[in-house]
């Protein structure tokens, strides 16, 4: 719905995902980058633009986190809705919950590459007394070329 905060990467990362919290190794791109697969957004369009890890990647892992939200309460959970691309077993997409008074990562949803080359839809819905911050991960095993770890259109209900 239109209370839902959107973040499409058309134009850039939108506000819940402040520029600076996006670690090398998470790129905005498109399907006509020449960087090997998603070859389009999970509409099928080759020139618009979703997240993805760089192949160039110096390290296992990439987080990006979302700016810190408010506490839910029972009438406004906070669902977070996206589309993923997943391809091969070496690759794993996480989502983590960090509360302010916690150092620790939460785990409270992860896929690893079983799906072959498609767009998949997931919404997480978060229940949190106190302020906290979403993190999105991306983790790699081995390189290989032409697997990937993307996301697109990630919207966040008014609860966020």
């Amino acid at each position: 719905g239109s209370s839902w905060n959107n973040c499409d990467f058309e134009t850039n990362l939108c506000n819940v995902l402040p520029e600076f919290n996006l670690q090398p190794g998470w790129i905005r791109r498109n399907g006509q980058s020449g960087m090997g697969p998603p070859y389009s957004d999970h509409n099928g369009n080759e020139s618009a633009y979703f997240l993805s890890l760089s192949s160039e990647m110096q390290s296992s892992s990439a987080a990006f986190r979302t700016s810190v939200f408010l506490p839910t309460d029972e009438e406004h959970l906070c669902q977070i809705r996206f589309h993923y691309w997943v391809s091969q077993t070496s690759r794993t997409l996480m989502v983590g919950l960090q509360k302010v008074s916690e150092d620790a990562v939460t785990n409270i949803w992860q896929v690893s590459g079983e799906l072959r080359n498609q767009w998949n839809v997931n919404t997480v819905t978060i229940n949190s007394t106190e302020k906290f911050e979403v993190i999105f991960s991306g983790m790699v095993e081995t390189q290989r070329q032409g697997e990937s770890v993307a996301i697109d259109d990630i919207t966040f209900s008014e609860g966020c």
